[in-house]
């Protein structure tokens, strides 16, 4: 069987193994064949000398690369002229489109559909600015996914949602029910987070995303900030990351808040995040958020926000601690924390057991089967 997957993400031709990688690497071997179409890769990752822009994944079913030669503003016609190419080609059995706003996935893919006939998925993972906009753009993009997503899931096979609170969102907004499926996408790696063996403890804190405004990574270093004795690590890369490191050297916290940056793998990352005593993601608003799960995996203590897959999955004071965000909030929850040894041992206990319900052979299984059963159905 044959996916045409049309994707905003371009992380593995920027030379990134993100989650996006791990994911391709269990899909390929449910598919004989997986074309992507993607934009193109505007920053493309170098590491010493190796300059890495790959166009195909090699091993199990083939994984092909087909980004945009041109910027946004074209993605929607390269959709439609690239995937008709390919189809003629291949004759791909489904499509699965990640939707957001601008929606050029969802226009092009739309007209790809009418010129084919091929079946499609409309996955959307989460709506921005639900339950609260960080900005005007994510105010704007809540807006416009209230009119846009309706209309572009009329003509979907299937809407594929990660969580309980999008699918009430999305019929809510007049998606038939029947229509909307919950299929997972937070997959885990037991192998790697459970080991048994971590780094030493170096920080108090660890953070962990993209960041962009909805993360409100400025707001915990101003939650910290007047909290001398606490050390801050900051994981990932993003348009916010200038601001918050010269937030951080406003508030003299440079000597206690390290940027790593991008790293390079998951296992850079998890290696990373268990440097500190406990998790912290302040979201405004999510679809997980992943990191957090990853960090629970791992056993560490996790103070989250409320958002995305959250309340389906901490039992505040359980196996997670809830905070709503504010700053004094933020600084009572984590002195609490790191106050206390025991109830974060506790904590990160029970937090394990997340390993158990986001198996990631067992969920891509799930997803490659949900997939095919569109494909046979239509």
């Amino acid at each position: 069987m044959k996916l045409l997957m049309v994707s905003g993400d371009r992380s593995i031709l920027q030379g990134k193994r993100g989650a996006f990688w791990y994911t391709l690497q269990e899909l390929r071997k449910h598919f004989d064949r997986i074309d992507i179409l993607c934009p193109r890769a505007t920053d493309v990752v170098t590491n010493g000398n190796n300059h890495h822009h790959p166009a195909a994944i090699a091993g199990g079913g083939e994984v092909h690369f087909h980004p945009c030669p041109l910027g946004l503003w074209y993605q929607s016609h390269w959709i439609v002229k690239q995937g008709k190419t390919l189809f003629r080609e291949h004759h791909h059995d489904v499509m699965t489109v990640h939707e957001y706003p601008p929606f050029y996935n969802g226009r092009g893919a739309l007209r790809l559909h009418r010129a084919t006939g091929i079946p499609f998925v409309l996955e959307v993972h989460h709506v921005v600015g639900i339950p609260a906009p960080a900005s005007f753009a994510e105010r704007l993009g809540r807006w416009l996914s209230r009119w846009v997503l309706p209309r572009h899931a009329r003509a979907a096979a299937a809407v594929r949602v990660v969580n309980t609170a999008m699918r009430d969102l999305l019929c809510s907004w007049g998606i038939p029910a029947e229509k909307v499926q919950i299929v997972s996408s937070f997959y885990l790696d037991r192998e790697l987070l459970a080991k048994d063996v971590r780094p030493p403890i170096s920080y108090d804190v660890s953070f962990c995303g993209r960041l962009v405004p909805n993360k409100q990574l400025a707001l915990l270093i101003e939650a910290i900030a007047d909290m001398p004795e606490i050390r801050l690590l900051v994981v990932g890369d993003g348009p916010e990351r200038a601001r918050c490191e010269a937030l951080a050297r406003k508030l003299s916290m440079q000597e206690r808040a390290t940027f790593l940056g991008w790293m390079p793998s998951a296992e850079a990352v998890i290696a990373a995040v268990q440097t500190a005593r406990i998790f912290v993601m302040n979201s405004s608003s999510e679809g997980g958020p992943r990191s957090a799960l990853e960090a629970m995996g791992c056993g560490m203590p996790v103070v989250a926000t409320p958002v995305g897959i959250m309340p389906e999955i901490i039992e505040d004071g359980v196996n997670g601690v809830f905070t709503d965000g504010s700053k004094g909030d933020l600084r009572r929850k984590i002195t609490r924390l790191l106050q206390d040894e025991a109830l974060r041992n506790r904590l990160g206990a029970e937090a394990r057991k997340v390993l158990d319900r986001f198996d990631r052979v067992r969920l891509i299984r799930q997803y490659a089967d949900f997939l095919q059963s569109i494909a046979r159905h239509s």
